[in-house]
């Protein structure tokens, strides 16, 4: 591709990760196309500095559309059901994902992944992301997969209960995994974006600073909030009562709950931490940002 401009669509432009991409490819000179199902969500700062494509990314002949004349592609599979099935969702995001890579003959894709897609099943809804991996892969064209550790902003739903003193979770207290800020994933994909010194297909690990408990988990949040925080093993029944209570349904539930029970046990990331994997915001530092 030379020096000229990378024209470049990204998916989820207002999400943790998704708003981090596009920030970043603005201040590198890129008017990124941004395709959202609600575009009145964009800030209007960043509006002046996009390409706006309201698009449906369950609708593959819309993402096709939307994508013509990209070279390079971030893509994010949004939560979605099909029969109640989280899985299936994201395997019907995926199929337009590679349909619009094939179609419009998009050169690199950088794909907002999981640890635990290697699996390929028994991972709750991340076999949904590891479909998503596959069709990706089967286009031929060149695509990045990101291994991302578990989001910082995961905590941000338990906020209330955080700071009332408890830190509920179905993983085991003592298990250790990588956890990871958002934004740092949103760095890695965007320089990968902008890089032409990469081919085939690729899988890269984002492992945040270090592996963390949820019993660590919650010390660092009782030292950063000034109080006391318990962490609290839930069973999978009282976890999967808890969704049901919120309102979520059975494929739902399957798929959120499947996750911890598929990750905790026997599960070693492919991708090995390494100084490639590692990203350098603490989870003190996010708690700093995010939740004084």
């Amino acid at each position: 591709m030379g020096n000229r401009t990378k024209r470049i669509a990204v998916t989820t432009p207002t999400g943790h990760v998704g708003s981090r991409v596009v920030r970043l490819l603005v201040q590198a000179g890129v008017r990124p196309r941004v395709l959202m199902r609600h575009p009145d969500r964009l800030d209007d700062g960043v509006r002046e500095l996009v390409e706006v494509v309201q698009v449906d990314q369950g609708d593959a002949d819309a993402v096709v559309r939307a994508t013509e004349g990209a070279d390079r592609l971030f893509w994010v599979d949004p939560p979605a059901l099909v029969d109640g099935d989280p899985v299936a969702g994201y395997a019907l995001m995926g199929a337009s994902a590679a349909r619009a890579v094939v179609e419009n003959s998009i050169e690199k894709t950088v794909f907002l992944s999981s640890g635990g897609a290697e699996k390929r099943s028994g991972a709750g809804e991340i076999d949904g992301l590891a479909r998503t991996e596959e069709l990706l892969d089967a286009t031929g064209a060149d695509v990045l997969h990101l291994r991302c550790g578990y989001f910082f902003t995961n905590l941000l739903p338990q906020l209330d209960e955080i700071r009332a003193g408890t830190l509920s979770t179905p993983w085991p207290l003592d298990h250790a995994m990588p956890w990871v800020d958002p934004r740092d994933i949103g760095e890695v994909a965007a320089v990968r974006l902008l890089s032409d010194d990469w081919s085939g297909r690729v899988v890269q690990a984002v492992h945040g600073p270090e592996d963390l408990t949820f019993a660590r988990v919650a010390e660092i949040l009782g030292a950063q909030l000034g109080r006391d925080v318990t962490p609290i093993q839930l069973s999978d029944q009282e976890f999967r009562n808890a969704l049901r209570s919120a309102g979520l349904g059975d494929g739902q539930i399957d798929g959120i709950a499947g996750m911890a029970a598929g990750l905790s046990t026997d599960y070693i990331p492919e991708d090995p931490r390494t100084l490639l994997t590692t990203t350098p915001t603490t989870l003190a530092e996010w708690i700093c940002r995010q939740l004084r």
